[in-house]
């Protein structure tokens, strides 16, 4: 039989200060990300999507014309699918309708695509909102 108890321990009986100090801050941080997560559920509103489209660029390229734009999401809830359509307009009337699907637009951040047309949107009116989102 071995005799264990007779062996050296490589541990102290009394912590480094220095482990003491890294424990406290670490249970300080823990604390305060628990206490911020659980405010946020607390208080959070649930929000439906909310979409501000933003024609970025229209460029003129082979076949076509190049509309894109930018979606932001103000909401705090996200939106998958979100159905952007956009309308080339002479006045009152439509001239080409297209539209273009976003697969996911995060709560509180944007989101880019484009819309191709056939018409020259340059001396039109050019119109794009969003018309559909699904709950991802």
């Amino acid at each position: 039989m071995t005799d264990i108890s007779r062996r050296p321990h490589s541990e102290k009986e009394v912590p480094h200060w220095v482990e003491w100090a890294v424990g406290i801050v670490s249970a300080i941080l823990i604390a305060l990300i628990i206490g911020w997560v659980g405010f946020d559920a607390l208080t959070e509103k649930d929000q439906s999507p909310a979409f501000k489209t933003v024609i970025t660029r229209q460029e003129p390229i082979e076949g076509g014309f190049r509309v894109e734009f930018d979606i932001e999401n103000s909401s705090n809830r996200t939106a998958a699918a979100v159905v952007v359509r956009g309308e080339v307009r002479d006045g009152d009337r439509v001239i080409e309708a297209a539209e273009a699907t976003i697969d996911y637009v995060p709560r509180q951040s944007k989101a880019s695509g484009a819309i191709i047309f056939f018409s020259n949107p340059d001396q039109r009116q050019v119109r794009i909102r969003s018309v559909a989102y699904s709950d991802p």
